[in-house]
């Protein structure tokens, strides 16, 4: 890692924690922090086992403010700082911004170029080097409505890209759900510029790490849908949908990566029967159906954290 890169994370996660503590927020609740530093310190990362953080996403302040509440040795540490996707048409906009996002360990992603881009495969590497990926599932600023009726723990379908990434890890990241609340008070949508640019004062913020995913007993649930036919249907879209040209080749790869991954005694009894007897959309469509049930295995995950923690405000 260079010195610019070290540096960059630096002052990133240093401003982000005095800010916090300035009292430009109401107050800042912090739970289960112990459990990211138990994952993160956890002796099996030198062994290539990752760490992933996956939460909600209701403002463009959570990334990075909400890494201010981890201590100084970490942000001086970019083994200690998590990696994450960004999009390319507002991280990367201009080669001053590009460098910048870089340097603090953002991966470069390109929305609607589906699951098999670079980015993707990148996150997957990282994984397997130990690394520590931060995802927002939804892939997009959702701010929970407050109208009558309404749960804030209603999220937007995790994009398939989170199924592919965990799938094709060789050892079982540790997997951490998170919820956020307050910070799309921070930082509410739709306001009028120039008062859009500018958080604001006084907003609640917490932030409530759950308990490590149980692998075995996901992979379990994986196993039951798999064999009972219980999972998503597929999206008609060109990234990554059934009428994407180039999936069959792509997915029959990664097929082949999954079943040799941790995920791989789940799914692959069904895969097997699948690549003898059908052509080859048909194989690429039942692959894919498959990462998408991981996908929602961990969605479920993280709602089931939001309406733990939204449950004990009520």
């Amino acid at each position: 890692m260079s010195l610019l890169s070290k540096a960059t994370v630096g002052t990133v996660g240093l401003l982000c924690k005095t800010f916090l503590k300035i009292g430009y927020c109401s107050s800042v609740t912090v739970n289960g922090l112990e459990n990211l530093y138990k994952a993160l310190e956890s002796d099996e990362r030198n062994s290539g086992r990752g760490v992933v953080t996956i939460s909600n996403h209701i403002s463009t302040l959570d990334e990075p403010v909400m890494w201010g509440v981890l201590p100084l040795r970490y942000h001086l540490n970019t083994r200690m700082t998590r990696w994450t996707l960004g999009a390319s048409d507002i991280m990367f906009t201009n080669p001053m911004f590009s460098e910048f996002f870089r340097k603090g360990q953002v991966i470069e992603t390109f929305r609607g170029n589906g699951v098999f881009q670079p980015a993707i495969d990148l996150a997957i590497k990282k994984l397997n080097s130990g690394a520590w990926i931060h995802l927002f599932g939804e892939g997009k600023v959702n701010q929970p409505t407050r109208a009558p009726g309404h749960s804030p723990v209603d999220l937007i379908r995790f994009k398939w890209g989170v199924g592919r990434i965990l799938m094709e890890t060789i050892k079982p990241p540790i997997i951490i759900p998170m919820w956020l609340t307050g910070f799309d008070q921070l930082m509410p949508e739709g306001r009028s510029a120039p008062w859009k640019f500018f958080p604001r004062p006084g907003a609640a913020l917490s932030i409530t790490f759950g308990k490590p995913v149980d692998n075995t007993a996901v992979r379990e649930m994986l196993g039951l849908a798999v064999s009972t036919g219980d999972m998503p249907e597929l999206s008609q879209g060109t990234s990554g949908g059934r009428t994407d040209p180039v999936r069959p080749r792509q997915e029959k790869a990664s097929a082949r990566v999954s079943e040799s991954g941790w995920w791989g005694d789940a799914a692959s009894p069904r895969l097997k029967v699948e690549a003898q007897s059908a052509p080859g959309w048909q194989t690429a469509e039942e692959i894919a159906r498959i990462r998408s049930a991981v996908t929602a295995l961990l969605q479920r995950e993280v709602e089931k954290l939001g309406r733990e923690v939204v449950g004990e405000r009520v």
